[in-house]
């Protein structure tokens, strides 16, 4: 039976996905929490005032680096919160059904990006 013709995901390949996607959002919040943790300059080495020449340089790359932080730290979020959308949809049993085609989503894209709700068809429609 193709992938095609199908309406969705057995409930076996489903819990296979639920699995990856709960790693990932345990990986994802790891990930969040060292990217706060830089932002917050938890690891400060207590050299501020070692180098009093180069201390405008340091302050704009600090600002910078804080920029950056929080702008990871959203993205970091946003992904968690698309991932826990992924799992309401496993539960729905909507899981990997395209939501322009309706037909079911390549498992090795959603192995890959495991909150898409595009199909690739539909994905190069829009470009």
């Amino acid at each position: 039976m193709s992938t095609e013709s199908k309406t969705r995901y057995s409930d076996a390949q489903l819990a296979e996905f639920r699995d990856l996607i709960k790693e990932k959002i345990v990986a994802a919040k790891e990930q969040l929490d060292l990217i706060e943790s830089a932002y917050r300059n938890d690891s400060d080495n207590g050299t501020d005032d070692t180098s009093p020449t180069f201390k405008a340089f340091d302050e704009g790359s600090e600002v910078m680096s804080k920029e950056t932080s929080s702008q990871l730290a959203i993205r970091q979020e946003k992904f968690i919160r698309d991932l826990k959308n992924a799992l309401i949809r496993i539960e729905n049993k909507t899981y990997g059904v395209c939501r322009v085609t309706g037909k079911l989503i390549n498992p090795e894209r959603l192995k890959l990006v495991p909150h898409a709700t595009l199909s690739i068809e539909a994905k190069n429609m829009q470009a």
